[in-house]
């Protein structure tokens, strides 16, 4: 992908194509930058991004605690009702949902991607839960001998401890976002609240002799930037985030 952002258009169709392009056309990215208004689609992937995972993370903490910290009637039911909706494909929801979203008025906003995300996922809620039972009972039952309430015990107990699982759900929470192309292609009609996802797709499309310009260099340059975010997150919480995998699934 790097190395076709910096390829002239004879370059990316020579045979062999060249790893290393000579000379390397950095104004590639410049032009990918400028035909589509990117930095306006970088400001909604990452306003949406952020409160999609603050919704999941929050919710999807709080349930998995219900279901492995707190003791109900007909818990085990429900946790496994929860976990029996991971198996309903996304394609069956798509229209239904689309329908109650129209009806109610949400339909070109955000609120569709985002609002959902506070009513946490199956699968991050199982992930937690199952971390949460490898922390001892002990530990809870000395904060309620203390008189500390649940929200305390998870807030000053349990989540201090789980923070490498909840990483992990952050983790894939904001990738999941910041790929989302479906989402916003079904929900959002207006140019200016585009993520980046379909920020490429206008890119693609904006030039309609697409393949006699040098669109796929373009292209590249502005997947390349897309992705740049993404991988330096992960730089910086690679520890963390494998970490919390390899917990989860240890002890899980």
């Amino acid at each position: 992908m790097v190395s076709t952002s910096l390829k002239t258009d004879p370059q990316v169709y020579r045979i062999p194509s060249p790893w290393i392009p000579n000379p390397a056309r950095w104004r590639n990215y410049i032009e990918a930058m400028t035909i589509v208004p990117f930095g306006k689609f970088f400001l909604n992937t990452i306003k949406y991004a952020i409160l999609v995972t603050i919704g999941t993370v929050l919710s999807s903490t709080l349930v998995a605690y219900g279901f492995s910290r707190v003791q109900w009637k007909g818990r085990d039911a429900v946790f496994f009702l929860c976990l029996a909706t991971m198996m309903i494909p996304g394609q069956v929801r798509m229209i239904p949902l689309y329908i109650v979203f129209s009806k109610i008025g949400w339909v070109n906003s955000y609120k569709p991607l985002i609002i959902p995300s506070f009513f946490a996922a199956a699968y991050d809620v199982f992930l937690l839960r199952q971390f949460f039972l490898t922390i001892p009972l002990e530990l809870s039952d000395a904060a309620r001998i203390d008189g500390a309430s649940e929200l305390t015990i998870l807030g000053r107990v349990v989540i201090p401890l789980a923070k490498p699982a909840m990483a992990v759900v952050a983790l894939f929470t904001i990738m999941g976002a910041w790929d989302n192309y479906l989402g916003p292609l079904i929900y959002l009609t207006d140019r200016e609240q585009y993520p980046i996802a379909l920020g490429l797709q206008m890119l693609r499309t904006t030039t309609p002799s697409f393949y006699m310009e040098l669109q796929w260099p373009r292209l590249m340059a502005a997947s390349a930037v897309t992705i740049f975010p993404i991988i330096l997150l992960y730089f910086f919480t690679q520890r963390t985030f494998v970490e919390g995998i390899s917990i989860t699934g240890i002890k899980g």
